[in-house]
C-alpha cells in the first residue's frame, strides 16, 4: 500500500495540452465569469504596476516642497549685493511682491557672511529660522497641496479600486470552481451506478474514491487559486517589465539583472536539493509500511521474540527518515531566507546605481522610490508563475484522471424496456438455459453452458471448489454482468428483458462480505424500506440471534454504530441477514452468508434461514456443506460447469464429486 504521503507529491499529465483543452471545454458553462474573473485580475495587476509611478511623481511632489526657492534665493543675494555694493543709500527691494527692507536685507547679509560662497544656498536651510520674516517669505519651501492631493487621491483611487477588482474575481472564481466540483462530484455519483461491474473488478476501490475526493478538490482549488494567481502574476510581471524600462531603462536593467542573480542562485540549490526531498519520501513510505507491518503482525512479533530485529529495523529506517529530513528541511528552510536575499539584493543595487544616477541629474529621487516597488513587483510573479504551473500540471494529471473516469463505457440503456415482474405476482420459477460467460481478458469462459431449473419455492444450493463461478452465477442472475450467450428467465421471462431495477426488486441478498453504515442499529437494519415496524424489527433480530447484542448496546436499537466499529464480525454478519430477513420478495441469495459466525450461532441462523426460506426459491452459495444438507437441489460445479445435481443423500450415494467435498470437511 503506498505511503500517504506520496500523494503530496505533484503528479504529471499524461497529455498535458489535450487535458487543459478538455478541462476548459468542460467549463464552457462557466465562461463569461470565468472571463470576467480573468480579466479583474489582470486590471487589478495593472492598476498596481500603474501606482508607482504615481508614487513617484508624489514623492517628486513633496520632495519639492522640502526644498528652498533657489530662484528666488540666488536672485536675494545678487541684488542684496548689488543694492549694498553700489556706493549710494541703500534702498528697499521687492521681489515677488515682498518688500524687504535696508535692516532685512543687512541681516541676510550678516547670515551670508558666515556661509562658504559654494554652499551658501544649500546651508541657508541652516539660518532659516534667524532670517527676518520678508526673506523667509521669498525663499522659504513651499508644498503645492492641490498637487499633492490630486496624486493621493488618485493613489487611493487606485488601490480601492484594484482591492475591488481582486476581492470581485476571488468571489467569482470561488463560485466558478465550487459550482464545477459539485457538477463533477453529481457526474461521478450518477456515472458510478451506470457503469458495470467489470469496470470496478479491474479498478481498486481506493482508486475510484481518489478521483471523486483528491482529484476534484485539486482541480477547485487550482481554479479558486491558481489561474487567477498565474494570469495576475504573468500581467505583474510582464507590465512591470515594460513600465521599469520605460522609467528608466538603465535602473530596469539594474533590478532584472540583480533579480535573477538571486534567482539562479536559488534554482541552483533547489536542483541539488530534489534528491533529498524525493528521498525524504521514499524512506517516509519505508518507515511507515514497517510500522503497520510490524504493529499488524505483533502478537506474531511477540510470540516469536521478534522484539530486537523489529526494534533495530526499525532505528535504521528512522535514520535514514532523520538524515533525508534535516537535508531536505534544512535547504527547504533556506528559500525564504533566499527570497529575502533577492529582494534586498534588487534594492541595494537600485539605490545605489539610483543615487549614481541621481547625483548626475540623470533621473530624480522619486524614480528610486517607483524602483523599490518594482523590485518587489518584479521578484514575487516569478516565484507565483512556477508554483501556477506546477499546479496546472496537478490540475491536467487530476482532470485526466476524472474525465477518463466519467468518459468510461457505461451499461446498456434500458429505457426501451417494457416488460415487467411485479414481485408480489411472480410463481419462483428460474431456468437456466445453455448460460456462457467470460470475463474480460480471460482466455477461457468462467461460465460454459450451464444450464439448471429452479422451481418455485425450492431451496437450491451451489457447491463448488474456489473459482469453480458460483458467486459469478449469482451475479449473472442479479445481472450485474452481462451473458455472454445463453439465456436466463424468471417466470418465463428473460433477464436481457427486464431493467436491472426490476430483477434487484424480486431478489433478497445477503452476502459474505458484510456491509454496515453509520447510523442506528434500526436504520441498518431497515435500510431503504419504509412503513416496518418496530415489532418486526425485534421479531427478525429475535430470530436472527442479534437481540442479546443489541440489548447490550446504551440506546439499544438507537445506538450509533457503523462498520469500523469495535464489532465482531460475526455480529455485523447477523445484522446484515437481519437485513435481508425484512425485505419480503420472491428470491433469496445467500453468499456464504454463515461464514463468520460461530458453530452455535450458525444453528439458529440455519433455522431462522428455515423460515426465510419458506415459500420462496434460494440460492443458497456454501462452503460449509453441512449447512446445506436439507436443500431441495444441490448443484455441484467445476470449472463453469454443472457435474453433479440432486439431493444430499443422492449425492452422497453417487460417492463422487459431491461426496468427495463432503467427507473432506471431517478429514484430519
Amino acid at each position: 500500500m503506498p505511503s500517504p504521503h506520496r500523494r503530496n507529491i505533484p503528479q504529471k499529465a499524461k497529455n498535458f495540452k489535450k487535458a487543459i483543452k478538455r478541462l476548459f471545454g468542460e467549463l464552457r458553462g462557466f465562461r463569461v465569469l470565468i472571463t470576467v474573473a480573468l480579466t479583474l485580475a489582470a486590471l487589478g495587476s495593472v492598476l498596481s504596476i500603474v501606482a508607482p509611478n504615481r508614487l513617484s511623481d508624489l514623492t517628486d511632489e513633496i520632495s519639492n516642497g522640502l526644498k528652498i526657492n533657489t530662484k528666488n534665493a540666488e536672485k536675494l543675494v545678487t541684488e542684496v549685493t548689488a543694492n549694498m555694493s553700489s556706493g549710494m543709500m541703500p534702498k528697499d527691494i521687492k521681489i515677488d511682491n515682498v518688500v524687504i527692507s535696508v535692516s532685512d536685507q543687512m541681516k541676510f547679509m550678516q547670515a551670508m557672511k558666515t556661509l562658504d560662497k559654494d554652499s551658501e544656498v544649500s546651508e541657508i536651510y541652516a539660518k532659516m529660522d534667524k532670517l527676518p520674516k520678508s526673506v523667509q517669505k521669498i525663499i522659504k519651501p513651499v508644498m503645492d497641496m492641490d498637487a499633492i492631493k490630486k496624486i493621493v487621491l488618485f493613489l487611493v483611487s487606485l488601490y480601492v479600486l484594484s482591492a475591488i477588482f481582486t476581492y470581485v474575481q476571488a468571489v467569482l472564481m470561488a463560485t466558478v470552481s465550487n459550482k464545477f466540483a459539485r457538477r463533477l462530484r453529481f457526474n461521478i455519483s450518477s456515472k458510478i451506478n451506470k457503469l458495470p461491474l467489470k469496470y470496478f473488478d479491474k479498478h481498486q476501490t481506493g482508486d475510484v474514491l481518489s478521483r471523486v475526493t483528491n482529484d476534484v478538490d485539486t482541480l477547485a482549488q487550482t481554479m479558486n487559486q491558481s489561474l487567477s494567481s498565474l494570469v495576475s502574476a504573468m500581467t505583474l510581471f510582464i507590465g512591470t517589465t515594460i513600465m521599469m524600462f520605460v522609467t528608466s531603462w538603465i535602473m530596469a536593467i539594474t533590478a532584472i539583472v540583480a533579480s535573477l542573480i538571486g534567482f539562479s542562485f536559488m534554482s541552483l540549490i533547489l536542483s541539488r536539493s530534489q534528491k533529498y526531498f524525493t528521498a525524504r519520501q521514499v524512506e517516509l513510505g519505508n518507515l511507515n509500511g514497517h510500522i503497520e507491518e510490524i504493529y499488524s503482525g505483533l502478537n506474531v512479533v511477540k510470540a516469536y521474540n521478534g522484539n530486537k530485529e523489529a526494534i533495530n529495523k526499525f532505528d535504521e529506517y528512522n535514520e535514514k527518515v532523520y538524515d533525508a529530513n534535516r537535508k531536505s528541511q534544512f535547504l527547504s528552510g533556506m528559500m525564504m531566507p533566499i527570497m529575502h536575499f533577492v529582494g534586498n539584493l534588487g534594492y541595494v543595487a537600485v539605490c545605489i546605481v539610483g543615487a549614481l544616477l541621481t547625483m548626475n541629474n540623470v533621473i530624480s529621487f522619486g524614480v528610486i522610490v517607483a524602483f523599490i516597488v518594482y523590485v518587489r513587483l518584479f521578484t514575487s510573479p516569478l516565484s507565483q508563475i512556477a508554483q501556477g504551473f506546477t499546479a496546472l500540471q496537478s490540475t491536467a494529471a487530476a482532470s485526466e484522471r476524472v474525465f477518463e473516469f466519467l468518459d468510461e463505457e457505461e451499461m446498456k440503456s434500458e429505457d426501451n424496456f417494457t416488460k415487467v415482474l411485479n414481485k408480489d405476482e411472480v410463481k419462483g420459477e428460474i431456468v437456466f438455459d445453455n448460460v456462457v460467460f467470460k470475463y474480460d481478458g480471460n482466455d477461457k469462459p468462467t461460465i460454459n453452458n450451464f444450464s439448471a431449473i429452479a422451481k418455485p419455492g425450492q431451496k437450491i444450493a451451489i457447491v463448488g471448489p474456489t473459482g469453480a463461478g458460483k458467486t459469478t452465477m449469482v451475479n449473472l442472475l442479479m445481472k450485474f454482468y452481462e451473458i455472454d450467450s445463453g439465456d436466463i428467465r424468471i417466470d418465463g421471462v428473460s433477464t436481457k428483458e427486464l431493467t436491472r431495477e426490476n430483477i434487484h426488486s424480486l431478489f433478497t441478498m445477503v452476502l459474505q462480505d458484510t456491509w454496515l453504515f453509520n447510523g442506528t442499529i434500526r436504520e441498518n437494519i431497515v435500510y431503504n424500506r419504509e412503513n416496518i415496524s418496530d415489532d418486526r424489527i425485534k421479531e427478525v433480530c429475535d430470530t436472527v440471534g442479534i437481540s442479546h447484542f443489541i440489548k447490550t448496546l446504551p440506546k439499544t436499537y438507537d445506538s450509533i454504530i457503523s462498520d469500523n466499529d469495535s464489532v465482531s464480525a460475526g455480529q455485523r454478519q447477523l445484522l446484515t441477514i437481519a437485513r435481508g430477513m425484512i425485505e419480503d420478495a420472491p428470491f433469496l441469495i445467500l453468499d456464504e452468508a454463515t461464514s463468520n459466525v460461530d458453530t452455535r450461532t450458525e444453528e439458529l441462523v440455519s433455522k431462522a434461514m428455515d423460515k426465510l426460506t419458506e415459500g420462496k426459491t434460494s440460492f443458497i452459495i456454501a462452503h460449509r456443506l453441512s449447512t446445506i444438507k436439507n436443500a431441495d437441489l444441490i448443484l455441484v460445479m467445476k470449472d463453469g460447469n454443472i457435474i453433479e445435481q440432486g439431493n444430499h443423500d443422492e449425492l452422497m450415494k453417487k460417492n463422487g464429486f459431491y461426496a468427495e467435498l463432503y467427507n473432506s470437511q471431517f478429514e484430519l
